[in-house]
């Protein structure tokens, strides 16, 4: 049987205003990790919460497309962006890692990559993804799933918007974010509930150090 997968994309816009000045964000680590094409040790941190709910997005599924393997370890892989090329390290038991551990971490292993360091072994073993253009720019994008992964994240560059509160208008930091998934697995209802609860976790990334 062929592996062909069968991959839907949703799009959210979340506001990511609240929490943002007191976590790493504005910190030197935080500044290294998020260069061009490089995620953020908060999306990292909120994935792997989210995935713990939602264990089905952290699945492998094999090449007969028959047998669905349902993993209890954490190892995301985050796209980075160098001169040669994408690249996917991985970030090994996230789950064991605090927020500004993995914006360290995740600094680091950028710096690798971008020096052409990495070693084989640490572009292997991801069980979830996560691409991000936000450095670069871009409105959204539909990120391609790296099989036998079954879903990743894509996140957009934020940007102020005028929200609408009940009373009137108020500048909020909107910040775009798309889900890819395996439909042969995780179905659109399935889909939309982690998409928003990953989307609950970002809104105020305060929660995950609590």
């Amino acid at each position: 049987m062929r592996n062909d997968c069968c991959a839907i994309s949703g799009v959210v816009w979340i506001s990511v205003t609240a929490g943002l000045e007191s976590l790493t964000f504005g910190t030197p680590d935080h500044h290294a990790a998020s260069a061009p094409g490089v995620a953020s040790g908060e999306a990292i941190k909120a994935s792997v919460t989210a995935l713990k709910q939602y264990p089905q997005f952290n699945a492998a599924l094999e090449k007969s497309g028959e047998n669905l393997i349902i993993r209890r370890y954490y190892h995301i892989g985050v796209a980075v962006d160098t001169p040669d090329g994408l690249v996917v390290p991985v970030i090994r038991d996230a789950d064991r890692k605090g927020v500004f551990d993995l914006a360290k971490e995740l600094a680091d292993i950028s710096k690798l990559a971008r020096d052409k360091k990495l070693k084989p072994g640490d572009m292997q073993g991801g069980t979830f993804s996560i691409s991000s253009l936000g450095g670069i720019g871009g409105t959204a994008f539909t990120p391609i799933i790296n099989a036998p992964e079954v879903a990743i994240l894509g996140v957009s560059r934020s940007s102020m918007q005028p929200v609408w509160n009940g009373k009137e208008f108020a500048p909020r930091l909107m910040l775009p974010l798309c889900v890819s998934y395996d439909h042969r697995v995780i179905d659109g209802a399935l889909a939309a509930r982690f998409t928003r609860r990953l989307a609950e976790f970002l809104g105020d990334v305060r929660q995950l150090v609590l």
